[in-house]
């Protein structure tokens, strides 16, 4: 498998997990519905647990692009590489999402709330601030890289850094997942809102563009700074 196809599939098995919790959550009808933001976060860390497991090995598992950038700015991935696995990471949630909408198909047209079609693809601020927006997806992204980064230095047994970065990611949901989402990944948002904005999900209303460049650039300014500074504070 190439790396492309590694973040391609990798990536898609993180936003079907992912996106997955939030529409079993989220949906009318579904058994999983008001099950709650623990259920949510547990979800998209296992998500991320799932998709390392799986292509880890092939890629290195980024599965983000403000990850693959941060990396390339540190010295630490080969910009010619780049491109690449940034275009398999927006296919790859793309398609994820594709099949989330297959998955829950009924259940779209059950839903009225657009909203919460809408946070089943992509995400939102609870209070609508885009600068307190664009700070919060920045600082959970720069707290995430720096917390993965140190993971990856230590010597767990072998096959377990997955599972804790996993619960990582739960953490960081729990904790700093309230204001915004946490999307802290550009392919995990923007990919599956292309996906709300093309796909037929009944009554759906605006795919929230003029809020979708947060998601974008604060994700990859705070995961770039994060990933400078974990080497320049803790060396390589």
């Amino acid at each position: 498998m190439t790396p492309f196809m590694g973040e391609l599939l990798g990536t898609m098995l993180l936003i079907l997990f992912g996106d997955g919790v939030c529409a079993g959550v989220s949906l009318n009808k579904s058994k999983a519905q008001n099950s709650g933001w623990i259920v949510i976060a547990m979800g998209w860390g296992l998500a991320l647990a799932i998709a390392i497991f799986a292509v880890g090995r092939f890629s290195g598992a980024h599965l983000n692009p403000a990850f693959t950038i941060g990396l390339a700015m540190a010295g630490q991935f080969p910009w010619e590489k780049v491109p690449s696995y940034i275009a398999g990471q927006f296919i790859g949630a793309f398609l994820g999402a594709c099949l989330v909408w297959l998955q829950y198909l009924p259940h779209w047209k059950a839903t009225e709330d657009t909203g919460a079609k809408l946070g089943t693809f992509a995400t939102g601020p609870a209070i609508r601030s885009p600068f307190a927006n664009l700070i919060s997806e920045m600082l959970a992204t720069f707290i995430l890289f720096v917390c993965i980064l140190a993971i990856g230095a230590n010597k767990f047994t072998e096959g377990l850094n997955p599972f804790v970065v996993g619960f990582l990611l739960v953490g960081v949901g729990l904790s700093f997942g309230g204001t915004t989402g946490y999307a802290m990944n550009p392919a995990r948002d923007l990919g599956p809102r292309i996906a709300h904005a093309v796909l037929p999900l009944g009554k759906k209303g605006s795919s929230d563009w003029g809020y979708a460049w947060i998601p974008v650039v604060g994700p990859l300014v705070g995961g770039s700074l994060g990933t400078l500074f974990y080497y320049a504070v803790f060396g390589s």
